[in-house]
């Protein structure tokens, strides 16, 4: 393959990898990415998702043993059980409306002015959230959600479908509003990423397949180990950044970035995607 390829493939999943997880969008910034590198066709797209995977297993490295441990106490703990039921719920609103909304998505909101909207009204509700009155805590920790909450969030996830809203930031932020300290949301973002964005994976491969041949392997193989490499940088930043910090400098970087893309795109200085 390609050396070039290999190259924007390795990019790719440098911007995959360091945006996954942060409340700013990674599908928004791999669109804008693919536009400027040309990787914008329907192999792309499939690109794009399946990279994800990487970022998840960079998840699953850093939280091994909480995951170890729902696992294994499956059979014998009630807490394990308890989690394991949390993130099926939360899991389960995305897996049924990113099924039926999946062709029109794809057709209509993979574009820069949608994405660069996005940006900006996301920017706009993170700095309304971070600036509104506190809402009571009722949620310290994971363990101490039930499936309602689960729910909730679940639900909330769903607005990051839209590229460039960012699910860790609709889920964050959501869960915030609805009584999770930061650390709370924050790890339960995190737990639900790992079936969310393996399924979607998974379903953009099987209706994509057509698009793709061995001769892709590298190219995809490049993008997944770049992915992991950054955001396992990423995950393990984000969780000491956030004991201290609050997300207001992500809010601004979206509103900026989303004006940009809208200026330069409407004056015809970089093409974004139609």
């Amino acid at each position: 393959m390609d050396a070039t390829v290999l190259l924007k493939a390795a990019v790719m999943g440098v911007v995959e990898g360091l945006t996954e997880f942060l409340p700013v969008s990674s599908t928004g910034h791999l669109i804008l990415a693919g536009a400027l590198l040309g990787l914008a066709d329907a192999k792309a797209k499939v690109f794009d998702i399946a990279i994800q995977t990487g970022a998840i297993l960079a998840v699953v490295i850093v939280y091994w043993q909480r995951l170890w441990a729902a696992v294994s106490g499956l059979g014998h703990s009630a807490d394990a059980r308890r989690f394991v039921l949390n993130v099926a719920i939360g899991f389960l609103p995305a897996a049924l409306i990113g099924m039926l909304a999946y062709k029109a998505i794809k057709a209509h909101l993979f574009n820069g002015p949608v994405v660069a909207t996005a940006f900006i009204v996301g920017g706009l509700i993170i700095l309304w959230a971070e600036q509104r009155q506190r809402t009571a805590v009722r949620i310290e920790s994971v363990d101490q959600m039930g499936p309602m909450d689960a729910l909730k969030v679940g639900l909330v996830q769903c607005l990051g479908m839209i590229p460039g809203t960012s699910r860790s930031g609709a889920t964050i932020i959501g869960a915030m509003l609805l009584g999770h300290s930061r650390r709370s949301a924050t790890d339960f973002s995190f737990f639900l990423a790992i079936p969310t964005l393996i399924g979607a994976g998974v379903y953009s491969l099987y209706k994509e397949r057509h698009a793709l041949s061995a001769a892709d392997v590298p190219m995809f193989a490049v993008g997944l180990v770049s992915s992991f490499v950054f955001a396992w940088l990423c995950v393990r930043w984000l969780l000491r950044y956030i004991a201290t910090h609050d997300f207001r400098p992500f809010a601004w970087y979206r509103i900026a970035f989303g004006i940009v893309v809208l200026v330069t795109h409407y004056a015809g200085w970089v093409h974004w995607g139609d």
